[in-house]
Parts: C-alpha cells; structure tokens; sequence
C-alpha cells in the first residue's frame, strides 16, 4: 500500500498518545452504514479496530491522520460536517460536563479553550486579532498533514458549534467563519451546519462570534462540581515534552477491567514491571495511578448516568464499586456532587437540547 502524505517528515517517536478514538469511530461507522470498504485503514500503522470500540483509549496523532486519509478517499467528501454536526455536550466526556458547571458561556469557552487536549483532537482553537465587540477563534492543526485539513477543519469548527449550542441554546449563531481552503463542491452544507456568513479562500480557519455571548449564563452551573471536575481535567492534561505512553496503557487496561477494580499491583504485573517501578514511570509523565483509575471513574460513570436504564447502584457496579454507598461517597468527593443529583441535571441538560 502506499505511504501516506508526510510533508514534514515527523519521526515516529514525535507521535503523541493523546488522540480519542470517537473520530475514527465516526468514520467506521459511517463506512458500516454505506458498505464503503475499510479492511485495510489501519495496516502498518499500529492501530486496530478493537481500539476504536474503546472511548477511554487515547491514540497516537499521526497515526491516527493516517487512518483517516486512508478512510476519506471512500467515503462521503462531505463526512466531517456530517460527523461534527451530530456532536452534543456529552460527546466531550469529563470536558463537556465542566463547561457545563461553568457560570458563563465565556467561562465555559475558556475551560474548553484550556483543557481542548483532554479531548483528543488534530486541531486546537487559539484567539487570533479581531475587531471591538467579537471575539475570533483560529483554529490550528496540532500536525502537519494537509491531505487531512479539510476534513479535520468541517469536523472541528461544526463539533464545536454544536457543543456550544448545547450549552446556551440553537440561537447562537456566529458572525462568520473563515476557512483557509477553496470553496467545495458542497459548500451549501456549510450553509445548512453553520448558518452564517462564510468565506473560503481565508488566511485563516476562523470563527468569528459577537462579544455578547460571553456574558450569556449558564443554567447549569454549580460551583462546587466546578472546582472537582475542572481538578480531574487538570489531571488529565500532558505534562512535560514526553508523551504518556505509559499513562497510556495503564488506561487502557484499567478501563478494560473497572467492573473488577484493578489495583496497582495486578495493572503493574500486567504491565511486566513492579508496582515501584510503575509509579516511578508514571510520576515521571505526571501522572498516578489513583489519578488515572478516578477519572477513568467519573469518566464512565458521567457516561452512564446519561442514560435512563441503569440504576445508580448497577453504575457503581459497573466502576468497580460492590456498594452503592461507597459509590456515592467517593463520587460526591471527586465531582462535589451526588451520582443522583448529577443525573437530574444531565437529564435536564438532555432535554434542552433535544428543544
């Protein structure tokens, strides 16, 4: 098969673990739908399907680009609005539930702005100049690969929309986007997605909104799961110029076994290394082990307390806590609220955006 595109010619140890495999999920999912072929995306690039399957596994960037240059010669040109457009809070995991704490719509776009790598994404919003009374948002590539561009840019710019949408409502609309590439053929999408002005052809890919909306209030805001879930965020952030490849596997096989609550010394023997080695190496790319299997926590549980069928006991469960109360217990003291108290006000999230 051939290679693919790599202008810059990054070695392989450039790549960083950090990538959510929701994209490529899309993207499979997409193909499944249509019967586009997709046996061969991930040959030679160390990556699986299984993987995919996984929400808590974080993926190599370049690798990842690559799987997807590959899965966009068959599938719809137009897949990145189509993808990022179906996107809601709860797509954003622990990330999209702190903005939703937040007391402001500027407040919550700075906590995405921060924490944009907890996520996983080829490409990052930084402020670029705009004029009195707007604020402009660039969106940068975090690797270079412009066979990929287009694609990452239709997906970001219309997730982030929609992720926005869903925390202040379907009228917001920005005054206009600028993207960095000629018009496509089916540039009445955008038209449909964005419903805005919109330019092509641009310096920049770019987002223009009305200072206003800063100010607008959130109606889900609570101060207190604030300040525990923006803590698990901060956990979550790359520290150092080392990518976390061993934070990395410790996740993986942590979220592979949450019902059995894996302790250290059984993830350390999996791993083919000592408990004091293991902790050695994880201090070593900020991390720990209590931290990691507590987010891996919260992170599922948000995920199930979306949902109507489970009952809080069977989440506990399912996170690897026999007791309700020591489920309740360890969950009020890492988000600041109760499993219970959460859910209802998910659920009222929910339906606002289903409005």
């Amino acid at each position: 098969m051939p290679q693919p595109s790599d202008p810059d010619n990054t070695s392989v140890k450039a790549d960083i673990a950090l990538m959510s495999p929701n994209l490529l999920w899309g993207l499979l999912e997409t193909a499944d739908r249509i019967g586009a072929p997709s046996d061969d995306w991930f040959a030679g690039t160390g990556l699986s399907r299984a993987q995919v399957g996984d929400p808590g596994v974080r993926l190599p960037d370049r690798p990842t680009a690559v799987v997807i240059e590959r899965a966009l010669k068959v599938l719809p040109p137009s897949i990145g609005l189509d993808i990022g457009r179906g996107q809601h809070v709860g797509n954003f995991g622990l990330l999209g539930l702190a903005m939703t704490t937040a007391a402001t719509f500027g407040e919550a776009l700075q906590i995405g702005l921060r924490f944009t790598p907890v996520v996983g994404s080829l490409m990052r919003f930084v402020e670029s100049a705009s004029e009195a009374g707007t604020l402009a948002l660039a969106g940068q590539m975090t690797l270079t690969f412009p066979s990929i561009h287009r694609f990452v840019a239709e997906e970001f710019f219309s997730s982030c929309l929609a992720l926005a949408r869903g925390l202040v409502g379907d009228t917001l609309r920005p005054l206009r986007l600028e993207f960095s590439y000629p018009a496509p053929e089916y540039r009445a999408s955008y038209q449909d997605v964005f419903d805005c002005p919109i330019a092509f052809d641009q310096p920049q890919d770019r987002l223009v909104l009305d200072e206003s909306w800063l100010m607008v209030p959130l109606p889900t805001h609570n101060p207190i799961a604030s300040r525990q879930v923006l803590a698990l965020c901060e956990a979550q952030m790359p520290r150092g110029p080392v990518p976390g490849e061993v934070s990395a596997a410790v996740e993986r096989l942590l979220r592979a076994q949450l019902p059995q609550d894996p302790k250290l010394t059984g993830i350390a023997a999996q791993l083919h290394v000592s408990e004091r080695t293991l902790r050695r190496q994880l201090t070593g790319e900020g991390s720990s082990f209590h931290e990691i299997h507590d987010r891996l926590r919260i992170d599922r549980a948000y995920a199930l307390l979306r949902e109507r069928g489970p009952t809080i006991a069977s989440v506990g469960a399912a996170i690897g806590y026999k007791d309700p109360r020591d489920f309740r217990r360890a969950f009020k003291r890492l988000t600041g609220e109760t499993p219970r108290a959460l859910r209802e006000r998910l659920w009222v999230e929910m339906a606002r955006e289903r409005k």
